[in-house]
């Protein structure tokens, strides 16, 4: 794509600036650092931007509110008087970051800072005193959508019910240990569970200590760390709330970023391949990257919570409430050496019991994220045996620097794809289905060219940039490798460049969808400058972080864009995942969804709607005849009551009743079934087994109903 005009508007900013230059880049203060990025960064985001938006009151009021939101997301330790001291300042901040001013920002922070000591003091002085965990009582952890509390008076009964939800945390995580070793003797304990008693040996140092030292020990690291951050890591938390009122996607990085990027590339450290976010004073998983340690380990998941990281051999380390880039460099270390992570899985909730996870590090194989095929038999409804190909694709891979030395057989997920199909049609498969679920996107060529395999040659998705000329992005290989039914299964990782695939299969009517209620949601182009580089065009040169904004949007041949509501699937299976707060929806300031022109395409087939009809009406009668899936949907609707709930009982004997139920639940997902012959590599795969379901019926469809032409 040519989004180059964002680099002109850039230059245009860079002039801008200059009036501003100070002295020698080998003598420029701290202060005037500061002043130079606050000015700068604002200034280049409403240039480059996708919203084109100008930073003025509308921008300066949006950052206002995630300022408070990224250092006080549960509105804990700001009060409504404070929040009436500082209103005023909540449409003068673009009047201010245009001179440079960024007093606000530190006068906030450094009432945060104190708060925070007020809340150890606090803690301190409570502990004196054991809490009652018969009393009936709750507490709503949750305050995101609840105003701030009046004074201090109600925050310090807020902080009192948060001390004892953490101590019983700690009490109960104790607990469950004791239950798992008491299962220890029984004769049907499961390799899940052995595994589980494994663990504990390693889990029990995590609560070494009272639960009172522990979080009181916590707390006097965070004031710790809080005291030694200098003013340019203020001014990060700062300016990514300036970017943030942009999209959810655009954000500011500071120097320490960069550079701690730098390090670890040449100290040859490593990680474990996870996303990782701040969630409310805890560090959730966003994303675990395809062919990484953590995918290859196969325990973490996409939205469980780390609260505690050790390395190998040592005593572990309380993360709760602790800065995420502390945490990420935790998790870094050399390869080959372990870390070991405890976790509270996304499918308990907020009051899940902890678990551990060890992983080694290393780098991410593109082996293990390649795409992979099986064939399996089964029996359609009509009698027949039919074969059904299935590929599993975890990301949209492309082997950039072969591909631009031009190298004809690069590795990329297309061409791993193509041998998969001729396997398939050398075996004379009937059907594929192919699996994007948790495929967080990659490659936006690798998204036309796969989806080319599966159509003739046509439109696949539009891209829109700022200046509002689309771009139409075309698959031109006739040829199609594999013409039979196919279904993608999809789920609300599905993101991206994974949406663009399954929006053209949509789109040509090629396939059935079938997953979560829709996909994540992510139709943005992004891209990232390094803020060096513009400073150096006005003779300044000091590290200043980077910017990443979405400069284009992507749309789909429909005109339909695939921002905010992602795609929609024909059958809506049940999973915890679609209960769980991921996708765009859940981002604050998120471009909104909108649609354009669509463009000229033939669909694949020529009356798909009656096949489509047909078989989602045999999927609903089979599924609702199915024990398994009825006892499966009823322990994903019990999940996810408890994964939102936004109160939790501060009573042991109630919140240990519910680890005994999740523990049920556990057991029965990890159960293998083998209802059909067909036993899921892993485990209880009910949505891969309905699927198959779903293509044997259509193979079953007489030929006027599936009537199917390519074109």
């Amino acid at each position: 794509m040519r989004i180059t005009y964002t680099m002109r508007r850039m230059a245009l900013a860079t002039v801008l600036l200059a009036g501003m230059a100070v002295s020698a880049a080998d003598e420029i203060p701290e202060g005037s650092r500061i002043a130079v990025l606050t000015k700068l960064t604002p200034m280049l985001l409403a240039s480059a931007q996708y919203r084109h938006a100008p930073y003025d009151d509308n921008m300066s009021s949006l950052t206002y509110d995630e300022f408070f939101r990224l250092l006080d997301p549960n509105k804990c330790y700001f009060t409504k008087q404070d929040m009436q001291h500082f209103e005023p300042y909540r449409y003068r901040l673009d009047d201010l970051t245009a001179k440079g001013d960024s007093a606000f920002a530190f006068e906030v922070y450094n009432l945060f800072r104190q708060r925070l000591a007020m809340y150890t003091a606090f803690a301190e002085e409570t502990f004196k005193k054991p809490f009652d965990f018969t009393v009936k009582e709750s507490v709503q952890l949750d305050r995101r959508d609840l105003d701030y509390f009046a004074n201090l008076d109600e925050l310090k009964e807020f902080w009192r019910k948060k001390l004892k939800s953490e101590v019983l945390n700690n009490r109960l995580a104790r607990r469950a240990l004791e239950y798992q070793k008491s299962q220890a003797g029984t004769s049907n304990l499961s390799e899940e569970d052995k595994k589980k008693l494994e663990e504990a040996t390693v889990l029990e140092k995590v609560w070494a200590r009272s639960p009172e030292e522990q979080v009181l020990r916590r707390l006097r690291d965070i004031n710790n760390a809080l005291e030694q951050n200098d003013k340019i890591d203020i001014l990060a938390i700062f300016l990514a709330a300036v970017s943030h009122s942009y999209g959810p996607h655009t954000d500011y990085f500071a120097p320490s970023a960069d550079e701690n990027f730098e390090i670890s590339m040449k100290l040859s450290l490593y990680g474990i391949g996870a996303t990782l976010t701040p969630d409310d004073g805890l560090v959730k998983v966003v994303e675990v990257v395809p062919g990484s340690p953590a995918a290859r380990e196969g325990s973490l998941r996409p939205g469980d919570r780390i609260i505690a990281v050790s390395q190998e051999g040592e005593e572990p380390v309380d993360v709760v409430d602790m800065a995420i880039d502390r945490v990420v460099k935790m998790v870094r270390g050399p390869e080959n050496s372990k870390v070991t992570l405890t976790v509270l899985p996304a499918r308990e909730g907020r009051g899940g019991m902890p678990r551990q996870i060890t992983i080694v590090r290393g780098k991410v194989e593109l082996k293990e994220s390649e795409a992979k095929g099986e064939v399996r038999e089964i029996s359609t409804p009509g009698g027949r045996k039919a074969k059904i190909g299935i590929i599993s694709l975890d990301s949209f891979y492309m082997d950039f620097d072969a591909y631009l030395a031009g190298d004809t057989s690069f590795k990329s997920c297309t061409g791993d794809v193509r041998k998969l199909l001729d396997d398939f049609n050398a075996k004379k498969v009937d059907a594929v289905v192919v699996d994007m679920r948790n495929n967080g996107g990659g490659s936006l060529p690798e998204a036309i060219t796969l989806s080319g395999l599966f159509i003739s040659e046509g439109p696949v998705v539009q891209v829109r940039p700022a200046s509002g000329d689309r771009e139409i992005e075309r698959d031109k290989d006739t040829g199609i490798s594999f013409t039979g039914p196919m279904a993608v299964l999809t789920n609300r990782l599905t993101s991206s460049s994974a949406e663009i695939f399954t929006g053209a299969m949509k789109d040509y009517q090629r396939a059935i969808l079938i997953g979560d209620s829709r996909t994540y949601g992510k139709g943005t182009v992004l891209q990232q400058t390094k803020l060096d580089r513009v400073l150096k065009s006005v003779d300044m040169d000091f590290p200043a972080g980077s910017l990443r904004y979405e400069c284009a949007v992507f749309y789909r041949i429909n005109g339909d864009s695939t921002q905010l509501r992602g795609i929609k699937p024909d059958v809506v299976f049940p999973t915890l995942t679609d209960h769980m707060e991921i996708g765009e929806e859940f981002s604050t300031n998120h471009l909104p969804w909108d649609s354009i022109s669509p463009v000229g395409f033939k669909p694949y087939y020529s009356d798909f709607d009656a096949t489509r009809k047909s078989l989602l009406a045999k999927s609903s009668a089979r599924l609702a005849a199915d024990p398994v899936y009825k006892k499966y949907s009823e322990q994903v609707d019990w999940a996810a009551t408890r994964m939102n709930a936004k109160e939790i009982s501060l009573n042991e004997d109630v919140r240990f009743e519910d680890y005994l139920h999740n523990d049920e639940f556990r057991k029965f997902l990890d159960q293998e079934l083998d209802t059909t012959g067909i036993k899921a590599s892993n485990g209880n795969d009910l949505e891969l087994k309905e699927a198959m379901n779903v293509l044997a019926d259509w193979l079953d469809l007489p030929e006027k109903t599936a009537v199917g032409v390519a074109k």
